[in-house]
């Protein structure tokens, strides 16, 4: 081969719910009551591998800034691999209505801001805001958290951040949460997604992931990620999935590739299917040099349901290859190991939404097309779009 695989970027998955790091916030002039998460030291902009957990000193003693003195500023962009965090994680906290700003001593500026919107079919959207930019205009950062209800029962959780610094790094990242009901079945579904992108200011380099995760009463759960980065010459994607029917049959499948700007690509993709023991795995790894050579070895596995016996079966561009039944167990994950019952664990705070009281005699239209909707007259403007 033209190159050597093992140079590709790091394509280890991620675990889903790691924390992620931001700054504590006073909402009380009296009692610290904090919105954000715990202050940590500043990570450099393509920085995967240091430590995402507090220090035990700021885990125990968390710093927060007087309210009078208005929020400190986000300046560093969001760590790579998150996943979507729980919501405790992102302390989101609605104050009704709050305006208020002011001027650092350094010359920033920073506001407050929050309110209440109303709609059709018992549409309530409690929000607020904040940000800030630095004195010559060089940094600046918003946030916008918002939680939405009706009289059909759907609830919403909301994040929206974005912002950028000195060094010329911007970023752009959402989250939602989501509680309704599934207008083909009627069984009560929860939905996280977290969209997240930065690009920096000194080097060709950036990155885009989007991750969901869908969760149903039955225990029918989808989960999924699609990612891109990019780090000067070098370029990488990946796209991963799990589906469980709630009923033992299992899918997932992972799709990963890089390519160089001389041309040499590599990449590696594998899928599973299983159902009562029965099912089957396959795969390929490949490589292509910049003159357009390629090299690929596939492979695959039956497996029979009897627990003993599977079929394995592969060759490669190179002439190897083999057929053979081998003694080997079957192992497969039929449940995830993260569920309906845990999600509905972490989700205390999207239950605990309180729609509007529903007048006598009136009836709620379900309509959940819609639902991805941003909500209505949302605190936030153009420039709050992905950078």
């Amino acid at each position: 081969m033209a190159a050597n695989p093992a140079a590709a970027p790091s394509f280890v998955r991620p675990a889903v719910g790691f924390r992620r790091r931001g700054v504590m916030i006073c909402s009380s002039k009296f009692r610290c009551s904090c919105s954000g998460k715990v202050v940590g030291q500043a990570l450099p902009f393509a920085s995967s591998s240091q430590s995402l957990m507090p220090s035990k000193q700021e885990k125990f003693f968390p710093r927060c800034t007087p309210r009078n003195s208005g929020p400190q500023f986000r300046d560093t962009p969001p760590k790579r691999d998150t996943g979507i965090a729980n919501e405790k994680d992102w302390g989101i906290s609605l104050n009704d209505h709050v305006n208020e700003s002011g001027v650092n001593e350094d010359g920033s500026t920073w506001y407050r801001e929050s309110g209440e919107d109303f709609g059709e079919n018992g549409l309530r959207c409690r929000w607020a805001k904040m940000g800030g930019k630095s004195d010559d205009g060089s940094s600046e950062w918003k946030e916008t958290w918002w939680e939405k209800s009706d009289w059909s029962g759907y609830k919403e959780l909301g994040v929206e951040k974005s912002g950028r610094n000195a060094e010329g790094d911007s970023w752009w990242e959402t989250w939602r949460e989501v509680l309704h009901q599934d207008e083909w079945s009627n069984l009560a579904r929860i939905e996280r997604s977290a969209q997240k992108q930065a690009k920096s200011g000194t080097e060709n380099a950036g990155w885009y992931e989007n991750w969901w995760e869908k969760y149903d009463a039955k225990g029918w759960t989808e989960k999924g990620a699609h990612k891109y980065g990019r780090l000067n010459e070098q370029s990488w994607w990946e796209k991963w999935g799990e589906n469980y029917d709630g009923r033992g049959s299992v899918l997932k499948w992972t799709d990963k590739w890089a390519e160089t700007e001389l041309g040499t690509k590599w990449g590696d993709k594998w899928e599973e299917k299983f159902f009562a023991g029965i099912g089957s795995r396959q795969g390929e790894t490949w490589h292509v040099s910049p003159a357009g050579e390629r090299w690929s070895r596939t492979w695959g596995e039956e497996h029979f349901g009897n627990g003993s016996k599977v079929h394995k079966y592969g060759k490669s561009t190179t002439g190897e290859s083999w057929d053979i039944v081998v003694d080997e167990e079957t192992y497969y994950e039929a449940e995830p190991h993260y569920g309906w019952a845990d999600i509905v664990g972490d989700s205390s705070q999207l239950l605990s939404i309180q729609p509007q009281e529903k007048p006598p005699g009136v009836y709620p239209y379900l309509d959940f097309g819609s639902s991805s909707s941003p909500p209505p007259s949302s605190p936030k403007d153009d420039s709050t779009s992905p950078p």
